[in-house]
């Protein structure tokens, strides 16, 4: 009989690239680091001892040169004898992010969603329907309207308008996105590192809408006690701050992007840990830390109706699990008619893309 025999699996000494495989640690760990190169540099050495990354034929000092002369680090002006990382790392690591989160993807053509509409699109369908003036002639189906010609006038073949059949065919639409990031203090309180995730969440939703939906356009908005809007290529470095958390100002700052926008589909994703606890009124901060404040939280459930009324949709991904807080939620979602997720850091990346392409149906129906 013939059965099946187990060895220990030996690695193809081909298929192993110490600098690949270092690489991708380190860029990792510059996620971490806010692309502090010094501080993933300390952080590679002390794994290397504990988990013996590096070996007799290559070592730290080899993948740090190669790191220079491959292009992924360079001089930092600013500090002598450091250095910083260039934009062949920033794209790395958005690359990274990417196969991280959504990995299971299967690549697709395209660069455009699907709508629910049909007409005269890119995609053809198996639909067909009669003529209608102002079709173009490539929409006609031939071999059906030639069917249709025959069984309507036998054999003193005519065809006539009313024997056009017409192909069916998809819309195809694009969006405009906003990612709001809290950067407010909590989001490294209790020992948990909420940041860096978000970071990976934008920077993956980033590259993807890039290969797969070039029409898109996605800003990145951050708010503490204000909101301002960061570049692509400022995401690695990202950092918390001693803020509190003014979501007022950062919907305010969303709107005013969108608003911009000539799209139908426009949303904000929003992540964040906390309770709204900051307000800007004139050149004056006005804070309350403690509980659920009414004039703050009154301000931002107002926010949340003006963004409804403008017809953008709000996903908010509360990444916190106290009850009160997630009851604020639940009336933010409610006064915006958008969306919430109650949960942990993991999958996060996955929900958003999930919404992401639910929100183009959904948005054109």
């Amino acid at each position: 009989m013939i059965g099946y025999r187990f060895a220990d699996y030996i690695p193809d000494p081909r298929n192993n690239n110490p600098f690949q495989t270092l690489l991708d640690i380190f860029t990792q760990l510059l996620t971490f680091t806010s692309g502090d190169v010094e501080e993933a540099m300390s952080w590679l050495t002390e794994l290397d001892k504990e988990y013996g990354l590096t070996g007799e034929d290559y070592g730290l000092g080899d993948f740090y040169q190669d790191l220079k002369d491959k292009g992924f680090i360079e001089d930092n002006p600013q500090k002598h004898g450091f250095f910083k990382i260039t934009s062949k790392t920033e794209r790395t690591i958005r690359q990274q992010s990417l196969e991280e989160i959504f990995g299971r993807l299967k690549k697709s053509s395209g660069g455009n969603h699907p709508t629910v509409f049909s007409g005269f699109g890119e995609d053809k369908t198996s639909d067909r329907r009669d003529y209608q003036f102002g079709d173009s002639p490539d929409q006609i189906a031939m071999t059906d309207s030639i069917r249709n010609a025959q069984v309507n006038h036998g054999l003193d073949f005519n065809l006539t308008e009313n024997d056009l059949s017409i192909i069916e065919s998809e819309y195809r639409t694009h969006a405009s996105i906003v990612v709001m990031i809290d950067i407010s203090h909590s989001m490294i309180l209790y020992g948990e590192d909420r940041i860096t995730p978000a970071k990976k969440v934008a920077m993956a939703l980033a590259e993807l809408m890039k290969r797969k939906y070039p029409k898109d356009t996605l800003d990145i908005i951050v708010f503490g006690d204000d909101a301002w809007q960061i570049e692509l290529k400022d995401l690695p470095y990202l950092r918390v701050g001693p803020f509190h958390t003014n979501t007022v100002a950062g919907l305010e700052l969303a709107i005013q992007i969108l608003r911009r926008r000539k799209t139908n589909n426009k949303q904000i994703f929003m992540i964040t840990d906390g309770k709204p606890t900051c307000l800007k009124q004139g050149l004056r901060y006005y804070k309350n830390s403690f509980g659920l404040d009414r004039r703050i939280i009154n301000k931002t459930l107002n926010q949340a109706t003006r963004c409804r009324k403008l017809g953008i949709s709000i996903t908010t991904f509360m990444v916190a699990k106290d009850p009160y807080l997630q009851q604020f939620v639940r009336q933010f979602t409610q006064a915006n008619n958008g969306r919430a997720f109650y949960s942990s850091l993991k999958g996060l990346g996955e929900y958003v893309f999930e919404d992401y392409i639910r929100n183009r149906k959904k948005r054109l129906r």
